[in-house]
């Protein structure tokens, strides 16, 4: 467990989800007390955009993956609900268009990505390429097995070039999963949300695992991390990319901080000497 809310991988661990309980909760098991620490994380994720927006310095790319139900939207509405949107962008990425077809799997995401002082947030992104098409054979083994190694340098590169990427797998059970979809169809106000294709991919469930444990082993670096997110228990979910994002947000606080103090310095020398120059 990484601060005993999330499970990092740590580069070039071999992964089986089956190890990984979707229902953890840890020592947050209380409800009502998560969801005030929750509010305060919320509070602090804010100021540390700001901070992140000013500086100008680093940008932070989120990624959400995870199967149908799994709470990708959710997340944004709930961990996200006190970023200033002037500072953060949101990208959802299906299937792809003719023109995205036309170019590398990587041109559609790499133009999106956030520039320094933006936050970005997948809801999916470019794994996409290494699991529905690896689940339907959409393209040949050969192809989407050396994604993994670009995926790397890709992110490698983002990295290099100031990006802190953070990747969740949203972590659900196979009935955890029969609930929700369950639910959506009882509730009239939310049937919106119904696709027949939900239920239809239920039957690649085993195969989805497979290609997630692969993509979790063989693409979690030092760079871009996964964490796998314990995601039965909608608040804990909440409450662990949070946390994960305030504590890895913070070991570059001082930095951010630093550097504005070094252009606030600046800006008063040169009104100082407008001033000077008016005498």
């Amino acid at each position: 467990m990484s601060n005993n809310l999330a499970w990092k991988i740590d580069e070039g661990s071999k992964v089986h989800l089956k190890d990984y309980d979707p229902g953890y909760t840890d020592e947050h098991a209380d409800h009502v007390k998560a969801m005030q620490e929750l509010t305060d994380l919320n509070n602090e994720l804010s100021d540390l955009q700001e901070i992140l927006a000013a500086a100008q310095k680093q940008s932070l790319l989120i990624i959400l993956q995870g199967m149908d139900t799994s709470g990708k939207d959710g997340t944004i509405r709930h961990v996200f609900s006190g970023i200033n949107p002037q500072g953060c962008e949101v990208h959802a990425f299906k299937e792809p268009t003719p023109e995205e077809l036309a170019h590398d799997f990587l041109w559609r995401i790499h133009k999106v990505a956030p520039a320094k002082g933006m936050m970005g947030i997948f809801n999916r992104s470019h794994y996409e390429d290494v699991l529905v098409v690896r689940v339907h054979n959409l393209v040949p083994e050969p192809i989407w097995s050396r994604r993994y190694k670009e995926i790397n340098a890709f992110e490698k590169l983002l990295a290099n070039n100031g990006t802190i990427v953070l990747k969740f797998f949203l972590h659900i059970s196979y009935d955890e999963q029969e609930r929700r979809l369950l639910a959506r169809q009882q509730d009239k106000e939310k049937a919106w949300k119904l696709s027949a294709s939900d239920w239809a991919e239920r039957k690649y469930w085993k195969d989805y695992q497979r290609a997630y444990e692969d993509a979790l082993s063989q693409c979690s670096t030092d760079e871009a991390p996964w964490y796998i997110i314990p995601a039965n228990h909608k608040w804990y979910r909440n409450l662990a990319i949070a946390h994960t994002m305030v504590h890895t947000m913070q070991k570059y606080k001082d930095d951010w901080k630093q550097q504005l103090e070094v252009r606030g310095k600046a800006e008063l020398e040169k009104l100082k000497q407008i001033k000077d120059q008016k005498k």
